[in-house]
């Protein structure tokens, strides 16, 4: 079974230095229907304006990952960790018994575009943690290359949960296979371009829900770049 969650009716915030798309319930944007997907609770495409960015602030008990797609993303938080995030790059903050971190674009010119992703832990209390690790395009172009797991097999970043993410660039007319294991579900984000999967086409922004699905085909129509979730 699949069902769409189309780009268009994602929650949607415009701040001026902000725009975020959520496609879960986030902030003042809720609906009943939409509180996620097993354990992935949110995930936000925000644009970001040059000079910009979140000040200081609190999570606790969720494992918060970011993926860039055009930009740069620089990064502080109260564990010691500062970065910055680029296209490629995907990070992982424990945010457990409590974390307060900052993110900035840190371009005088350009945006920066990034994808917001929070999956809740397995357990509430465990002790703040960072990672982050850079995936080169051609590890991601024409195949499903693991980014994120909970035991960080591949070079993949290490997540408290059972969940695992892949990444994806494919060319027109390719396509790449999922297998999904017994009682596992999946969730498909694509983040540019169309793909299409059992007769049903997505495009950039648009996500699905996949449950009792034992193999995903998914054809990229276009030129496109997604994420697919395996979670328990």
């Amino acid at each position: 079974m699949i069902s769409l969650r189309k780009a268009s009716d994602r929650g949607h915030a415009r701040h001026g230095w902000l725009e975020s798309f959520h496609t879960f319930s986030f902030a003042d944007y809720y609906d009943t229907k939409q509180m996620g997907f097993r354990s992935l609770r949110v995930v936000n495409e925000d644009r970001v304006q040059p000079g910009e960015g979140f000040g200081k602030h609190s999570h606790r008990d969720m494992e918060i990952i970011s993926y860039v797609v055009e930009g740069a993303l620089e990064h502080a938080d109260s564990i010691g960790h500062g970065s910055v995030i680029r296209p490629g790059d995907v990070q992982l903050m424990r945010a457990g018994t409590g974390v307060t971190h900052s993110e900035y674009n840190p371009s005088k010119r350009e945006l920066v575009h990034f994808l917001q992703i929070w999956i809740l832990p397995e357990r509430d209390g465990l002790e703040p943690a960072y990672e982050q690790r850079h995936f080169p395009r051609e590890e991601r172009v024409g195949r499903l290359r693991l980014v994120v797991s909970p035991d960080g097999r591949d070079g993949s970043v290490r997540i408290a949960q059972n969940a695992r993410l892949f990444a994806s660039l494919l060319d027109a007319g390719q396509e790449v296979v999922h297998e999904l294991e017994p009682d596992r579900g999946a969730w498909l984000q694509v983040v540019r371009g169309e793909v299409s999967e059992s007769g049903q086409r997505l495009s950039a922004g648009d996500g699905a829900a996949l449950e009792d699905v034992p193999r995903l085909a998914l054809r990229a129509e276009t030129s496109a770049e997604l994420l697919l979730f395996d979670l328990a």
